[in-house]
């Protein structure tokens, strides 16, 4: 804001005082001019400044609830860089089209599905085929864990084509599992089915058997062994000809004794590992616990019960009325034709050149190699290596609440 102000004195009144009244009076009023104009220019600008502020003061607070929103985020790591809306959380193992419409809308609700897991190899092919053909293509995806390399034998199956076939040779459903259903990747899916090949589906529904799951309220499950025609080796899993749904079993004789008391497993709150069924959640608990380096998972049986999203003597059964046949059929270590090497890593086909032939005739007729004593050794070794690991963890984190200790404790008093 600008004032110009002018004034004067007359030259007579110069002359006889040396400050004439009329002069004074021009000194004062522009005096006052210069004030009252001082002070409307202060207020001016001081309500520009303040309605400044209050603007900055306002936006810093939107930017200061954007921040706190945006801290309490909950994003993946890496994805910092993205806008939230484009992220794709989660995945699936459903096949799509290299051309042409997709034909499900995006705002169509998907179709109710669960997963069907597999480790096989092409000696039980006629039995995986059977227990395929079980689970409907509408409800179920497959999966096939080829242990033994051979993948293209079985593209004859109809169904082969809308299965997804995993190769890597001698390793165990686990090792399968752990690399290949992350939660995230299988988290579409109600229910996953974790299964051996040497299944016998006879009598077994997969409908039937998740309606049953779901009354029952179920997070872990498997289907009641056959047994008369079964390789049982824990009784709990042995089906009851007279219940629908067993969660414990019952014994009085001999050491680990089972009764109305018993709180944990084998006598409750326990499956066997040869075919699990598991909820979306208690996979996704039970996931975290399969080791990386031990792939015959024995020892996890025991604290799958910690996985059960609530009381496992509730919450984890046996379904005896869709009941399945244990074959116990020998597999990933079973006898073989194939070469074992020596302490210098040469085949015996190596030795056999420089044996005379009768010689040679006799020992490639006399050698069959079964690595199924080093493979059950293994399994033991590794229960005893995840048991060790468990009891260190438990010790190791202090804010952990065992709550099946409390509930042992209160059973006992």
């Amino acid at each position: 804001m600008l004032f110009i102000l002018k004034f004067s004195c007359n030259d007579e009144d110069s002359q006889l005082y040396p400050l004439s009244r009329s002069c004074i009076y021009s000194f004062f009023i522009a005096a006052s001019l210069i004030g009252t104009a001082y002070f409307i220019g202060s207020a001016f600008l001081a309500k520009e400044h303040d309605d400044g502020l209050m603007k900055w003061g306002v936006l810093g607070t939107l930017q200061n609830s954007k921040s706190n929103a945006c801290k309490n985020q909950c994003r993946p790591s890496g994805t910092e860089a993205l806008p939230l809306g484009i992220l794709a959380k989660t995945s699936n193992l459903e096949m799509r089209p290299l051309w042409g419409t997709y034909t499900t809308k995006l705002n169509d609700p998907k179709p109710s599905k669960s997963l069907l897991a597999i480790s096989v190899g092409i000696k039980q092919k006629e039995i995986v085929d059977r227990i395929v053909r079980k689970f409907p293509q509408k409800s179920f995806a497959v999966m096939l864990f080829h242990y033994d390399g051979i993948v293209d034998e079985w593209k004859d199956l109809a169904w082969a084509d809308h299965a997804i076939h995993l190769s890597a040779a001698n390793q165990t459903k686990w090792w399968f599992a752990k690399r290949f259903l992350h939660p995230d990747i299988v988290a579409e899916y109600n229910y996953i089915f974790l299964w051996d090949e040497d299944i016998g589906v006879e009598h077994f529904n997969p409908r039937r058997y998740l309606s049953i799951v779901k009354e029952e309220g179920l997070e872990i499950s498997q289907p009641a062994l056959d047994p008369a025609k079964s390789e049982i080796h824990h009784q709990i899993t042995a089906r009851s000809g007279k219940k629908r749904v067993h969660r414990r079993m019952y014994k009085f004789k001999g050491s680990g004794r089972c009764d109305d008391h018993s709180t944990a497993p084998p006598c409750i709150g326990w499956v066997e590992m040869m075919a699990p069924v598991f909820s979306r959640a208690a996979w996704r608990c039970a996931w975290y616990m399969i080791q990386n380096d031990l792939i015959h998972a024995w020892g996890l049986d025991f604290q799958l019960g910690y996985c059960a999203q609530g009381e496992r003597t509730k919450n984890v059964g046996v379904v005896d009325s869709e009941y399945i046949v244990h074959l116990g059929l020998p597999t990933l270590g079973a006898s073989t034709d194939e070469p074992e090497l020596n302490s210098v890593g040469q085949a015996p086909s190596y030795q056999k050149e420089h044996l005379p032939n009768s010689e040679a005739l006799a020992s490639s007729q006399s050698h069959r190699y079964d690595y199924r004593p080093q493979v059950r050794q293994q399994s033991f070794n590794e229960m005893q290596i995840f048991r060790k690991r468990w009891k260190n963890a438990v010790e190791e984190d202090k804010c952990w609440v065992d709550p099946y200790q409390q509930l042992t404790n209160q059973t006992s008093h």
